[in-house]
């Protein structure tokens, strides 16, 4: 399954977006400051580092003027070079009007100029303006109608005495400035939009773990906290993650902690709410039940005392019925004693391994005279031991519960039949009985205390509804399945047991 990449939310006022904006605006500030001084400051600049360089061309000269230096192949090989690389005119002049040393072709150009700097006869547009003035020099920068350019131009006297006249063109200077200035603009432009996309990219991997740790915020609240922050860098937001990725375990362990407490409390509620309706119901039905044995016990022994009938027989009838409904509410007794023990005791089941075929022989054995006397037709066709893993005592209280139950329910052919049988590692033990099956609607309530289907019935033998609750509470005890099915001509009790030990 391929996963999309979900997009992160949109934030009004996003820090990615405040950083891009941000930053640009100083890129682009910069940038401005930069033109600005490019484009304003730059040829003043150009200017003065010319004018240096004329002043310094100046010095070499006048240093090396009345001595041979001047006369030097190296010197005027230096100043050759100088003049060149500096793009710098030189024309020197002796005292008797003779060229000593000129760079350019043209030098009666030189010539005439420095003549006109001399005799003062420079035209008013060309005068220029005069950037320092010393005894023996002077720096101007004017116009060269000839030319049609402005120069930078330095006129004066050598120590020796000779004239001379250096000049440098500032439109190169412009041109180059201009250059500059475009260059600057070309590569601001390119600067600022990449600068602005780098970033927006920093500006992301800054907000990126930001925006996790706002996600795992969201998830924490929705309390799920099986996202973690997965930061590896060693920073202040690494280090916010990992005190987060603490706390959600510590949120996550607390809550765990709280909601098992709540769970054994709602556990305790519900469990104190049944003992509370157990008890009810349990003093209702015993109270249901016990009053009519007591009120036949009462009856019959205000009719002794009166001495209402004084025959022998009489007497012997009421005592009859006297002890009967005693020992029918001693069984109930017994029997409640035997539930509220398995229901809410805390014995321990010890499991014994026995062979259950020969238990319920020697049950059938001493309950034969039950048969015989309600005529009913017995099977039991398993006569090889059948051993199986419980509770011998219990499991021979739920074999009686079923046998007793199958006796005072059969009907029809009258025939009861108990079977064994082995289904893998469990033994099936069925008691089936002719005659009425039991309603749907009661199926699932005759394992409840006190229910009766047919409570005439029930009356009639005895019965106080208490013997399968007793059948599911061991059962459940012992961790073992059990029921009821009907069938067209009568019902079947069954339960399984372990065959095996493990």
């Amino acid at each position: 399954m391929f996963w999309k990449k979900k997009r992160p939310p949109l934030i009004k006022h996003s820090i990615s977006r405040k950083m891009t904006i941000l930053y640009s605006v100083v890129l682009l500030g910069a940038f401005a400051v930069c033109w600005l001084a490019n484009n304003f400051f730059l040829e003043r600049y150009y200017v003065s580092k010319k004018e240096e360089v004329l002043k310094e061309a100046y010095k070499s000269l006048d240093d090396a003027s009345g001595t041979e230096t001047l006369d030097q192949n190296e010197f005027v090989q230096y100043l050759g070079v100088t003049c060149e690389t500096n793009n710098i005119s030189l024309f020197v002049m002796e005292k008797n009007g003779q060229v000593k040393i000129y760079t350019m072709k043209d030098y009666e150009l030189m010539r005439r100029r420095l003549y006109m700097y001399l005799f003062g006869q420079f035209p008013a547009e060309e005068k220029g303006e005069i950037l320092e003035e010393e005894d023996y020099y002077t720096v101007r920068m004017n116009r060269d109608d000839y030319s049609d350019m402005d120069y930078l131009e330095v006129t004066g006297m050598l120590r020796n005495g000779e004239l001379f006249l250096m000049r440098a063109a500032l439109e190169p200077i412009r041109e180059s400035v201009q250059l500059a200035n475009r260059f600057l603009l070309y590569v601001g432009i390119f600067v600022l939009a990449a600068g602005a996309l780098f970033i927006q990219l920093i500006a992301r991997r800054i907000t990126g773990p930001l925006l996790e740790l706002a996600k795992l915020s969201e998830r924490m609240s929705n309390l799920d906290f099986d996202v973690k922050f997965s930061g590896k860098k060693e920073d202040e937001i690494t280090f916010l993650g990992n005190h987060m990725n603490r706390l959600s375990e510590a949120l996550e362990k607390n809550i765990s902690e709280l909601k098992t407490a709540n769970n054994e409390l709602q556990r305790d509620i519900e469990q104190k709410n049944r003992n509370d309706e157990m008890r009810r119901e349990f003093l209702s039905n015993v109270s249901h039940e016990l009053k009519t044995p007591i009120a036949l016990i009462q009856g019959y022994a205000e009719g002794l005392q009166e001495c209402i009938n004084d025959d022998p027989e009489s007497r012997s009838f009421y005592c009859d019925v006297i002890m009967d409904e005693a020992s029918k509410m001693n069984r109930m007794v017994k029997n409640l004693l035997t539930l509220n023990e398995l229901e809410f005791g805390n014995e321990v089941v010890t499991m014994e391994r026995f062979d259950i075929a020969l238990m319920i022989r020697n049950m059938l054995q001493a309950s034969r005279i039950l048969f015989e006397q309600k005529q009913v037709k017995l099977i039991c066709e398993q006569t090889e031991p059948v051993y199986v893993w419980a509770n011998e005592y219990k499991l021979g209280e739920v074999m009686n519960n079923y046998i007793t139950n199958a006796l005072n329910h059969v009907d029809g052919r009258k025939i009861i039949k108990i079977t064994i049988e082995k289904k893998g590692d469990k033994v099936r033990v069925g008691v089936f009985n002719t005659g009425k099956p039991i309603p749907e609607q009661d199926m699932d309530r005759i394992w409840d205390k006190f229910y009766k289907v047919d409570k005439a019935r029930t009356r009639e033998y005895g019965g106080s509804g208490v013997g399968l609750s007793i059948v599911k509470a061991i059962m459940e005890s012992m961790h073992q399945d059990y029921g009821v099915i009907n069938y067209e001509n009568g019902v079947e009790f069954w339960c399984c047991l372990d065959y095996k030990g493990i």
